[in-house]
């Protein structure tokens, strides 16, 4: 995959694993981030001058199309979806007494990549260089418990991005995903001090790295750190996360 001379919209871009890839990659590609915190997003516009910017909630449908009309007609060149934004949340499944964190968790991590990259295939497979980029998670393969849907979703969405690349093998759209570890960002951060986790897990920053370096050699599948030991070890690691 070519990492420079793009137009490149990254979903959740204003911070994490967002803005990680975002200082990575706005030097030699202009940058179009989309989240729901306003005051986050003018926050990464002061940091990175160059890059563009949108208030969109990815959970709401209505939402979605607005925000892949602005695309079409502001961004006409548009030619790489990194399906990036999502959120996590503990859940005891014994005492849930109605779905909406169920339903927020599926719609932001699932149904709103699946939604826009629909949305957009259209206008990508007008493009040569075209790519849709899932970040997916090693919990994808190896659940933690206690996050039963982070971990359905994610799981969801490598299978998705398995289907999506067989049925536009015969486009110009590549399918990539890229499954991160545990990464010290605020995804999960207040949880973490709660268990007393003291593994933050690997840098953004270190993250993103590894993860371009992966697209530059056209890895479409790439387990970033200890998630190639999720991937690749999924009883053995269930049972060391869910002791």
């Amino acid at each position: 995959m070519e990492t420079s001379g793009n137009k490149i919209l990254i979903t959740g871009g204003a911070t994490g694993i967002g803005l990680a890839l975002v200082e990575q990659l706005e030097k030699t590609n202009k940058i179009i981030i989309c989240g729901r915190r306003e005051s986050k997003l003018l926050e990464a516009k002061k940091r990175y001058p160059e890059i563009y910017i949108k208030v969109c909630d990815l959970q709401y449908r209505y939402q979605r199309i607005e925000f892949v009309e602005w695309l079409k007609q502001e961004h006409k060149d548009l030619n790489i979806l990194i399906n990036n934004a999502g959120i996590q949340k503990e859940l005891n499944l014994l005492k849930i007494k109605d779905f909406t964190d169920l339903t927020q968790e599926t719609e932001i991590n699932l149904i709103a990549p699946v939604h826009l990259s629909m949305l957009l295939i259209p206008h990508l497979s007008t493009k040569a260089n075209a790519v849709i980029i899932n970040i997916t998670s090693g919990l994808a393969f190896t659940p933690i418990a206690f996050m039963p849907m982070y971990c359905a979703t994610k799981a969801a969405m490598h299978s998705f991005s398995l289907s999506l690349r067989h049925q536009l093998v015969k486009t110009s759209i590549k399918v990539f995903e890229i499954i991160p570890p545990t990464v010290d960002t605020e995804l999960d951060q207040g949880k973490r001090e709660e268990r007393h986790q003291t593994d933050r897990g690997i840098s953004p920053r270190e993250f993103a790295i590894q993860a371009i370096d992966a697209l530059k050699n056209d890895v479409y599948e790439a387990a970033i750190g200890s998630a190639s030991n999720l991937r690749l070890k999924r009883e053995e690691m269930f049972n060391n996360l869910n002791h």
